[in-house]
């Protein structure tokens, strides 16, 4: 069974004799087997500096503060010019998503947003491509004559962090820059809440509901990760008639949860969430990850894992069920799904940013392959009904949790290479389910 990505070849020579019930169709690349994003382009910068140079630059350690672009072309010359620099990143919660799910799928995203026009070898825009897959597909970037996006981090000699954000022309994308062709053949079109919060007059907002008007014509889910709580808590009420409106899959961590519905309990929030999208993905920190869907009632699976207590009883027991979106249920049924920390979470947390949406690529990565073999085998059983997900809520549960374990250690949010069992337990023990 094949799914989206390269794997290990069992055979020296090619199989020429294949099965007449899988014949490959034409066309390379299968509609539907690719994700679409729209991000806020940015790099993260981390250098070590003295107290002389944040005075300098108006900077008080250890708080965060949005500059102008004129300081921060200053401020970045001096950093390169004195090698302060240590790490710069390419960054932002959806290119990081899409960044992940094309390393673990082995397959082409689609990135939407800006990018300068002229880019010097060792700019921070150059260090963005670098760090970004190769199969990202980059080709549908606008070009802006400025700078994308920086956030500085800069550490002092105590150790203590002073963040400096750049917002740059990052939330210029114009609404005319949204491909509808790439949207209508995409499994997914994932964002986040920072691009409906812009500033007044930035076209931004505008880009991301046509792009979310082309996905509701193509029946396409639209995914939207929550960014921060501080974005929500200003007004649940609109995240919650956003979400109602506009989106089929939320992303979320406790926090973000919390300030979205009120509940503390990561299992109510999430059911609660459930009166306006047909999928939820929660994660929450040490007490691990949630997700809760919809199943069709009559061909929902009763789990083999022990029953687990909460604040809804035995929340779990049909967490061997594959999720749907609602409309698709003749009579929906609420599923839920709970796994702990892998392996009790790494020995040393390097890294707390990106986690989630390390566990968000996992998920894509399930939806893309249940189109990819809906494509290949539209006759299977495995398609009898219109299931949103692949596998079952407890199996993603399980994939997610691993990918989010892979980026808690170690420094960056991006993943540079697939998991390491990816060929043998993984393979066996997940996509087989």
């Amino acid at each position: 069974m094949k799914f989206p990505g390269k794997r290990k070849s069992k055979h020296y020579f090619p199989v020429s004799a294949r099965d007449p019930l899988l014949q490959a169709t034409p066309q390379e690349q299968e509609e539907g087997s690719w994700v679409v994003g729209i991000d806020q382009t940015l790099v993260d910068i981390e250098a070590k500096v003295d107290e002389d140079f944040l005075q300098r630059y108006g900077l008080s350690a250890g708080h965060s503060l949005v500059i102008d672009d004129a300081t921060a072309e200053a401020l970045y010359r001096e950093l390169m010019r004195d090698e302060l620099i240590s790490h710069q990143f390419a960054g932002g919660t959806i290119g990081n998503t899409l960044h992940n799910y094309s390393v673990l799928a082995d397959d082409r995203s689609v990135l939407l947003g800006v990018m300068c026009n002229s880019i010097q070898i060792g700019s921070y825009a150059y260090r963005y491509l670098c760090n970004t897959s190769s199969r990202m597909d980059l080709n549908y970037l606008q070009g802006v004559d400025g700078a994308i996006g920086r956030c500085f981090t800069l550490i002092g000699e105590q150790g203590e962090r002073t963040f400096a954000i750049s917002p740059g022309l990052m939330n210029q994308l114009q609404a005319d820059s949204i491909p509808e062709e790439v949207i209508a053949g995409a499994s997914a079109l994932v964002l986040t809440s920072y691009l409906v919060r812009c500033q007044p007059g930035e076209p931004m907002p505008e880009a991301t509901l046509r792009a979310i008007a082309f996905a509701k014509k193509h029946n396409v889910p639209v995914v939207l990760t929550l960014g921060t709580k501080y974005v929500i808590q200003d007004n649940p009420q609109f995240w919650r008639d956003f979400l109602r409106d506009h989106v089929s899959i939320v992303a979320m961590n406790e926090e973000e949860a919390l300030a979205l519905t009120g509940e503390a309990d990561p299992l109510l929030a999430a059911n609660m969430a459930l009166d306006w999208v047909d999928l939820v993905l929660c994660t929450a920190g040490p007490t691990g990850l949630y997700m809760a869907g919809f199943t069709e009632d009559e061909f929902k699976r009763k789990t083999n894992h022990p029953l687990l207590p909460g604040a809804i009883a035995e929340f779990n027991q049909y967490e061997f069920s594959r999720a749907m979106r609602q409309q698709d249920c003749q009579q929906p049924l609420r599923i839920f799904s709970h796994i702990a920390p892998y392996m009790g979470g790494p020995e040393k947390i390097m890294n707390t940013n990106g986690a989630g949406d390390a566990a968000l690529a996992a998920l894509l990565h399930d939806i893309t392959a249940n189109n990819f073999h809906r494509q290949k085998v539209p006759n299977s059983s495995k398609h009898a009904r219109g299931y949103l997900t692949y596998s079952s809520l407890a199996q993603v549960c399980k994939y997610a949790n691993r990918v989010s374990y892979q980026v808690l250690n170690q420094h960056s949010p991006r993943l540079t290479r697939g998991l390491p069992e990816r060929e043998d337990s993984l393979e066996e023990s997940y996509w087989d389910r």
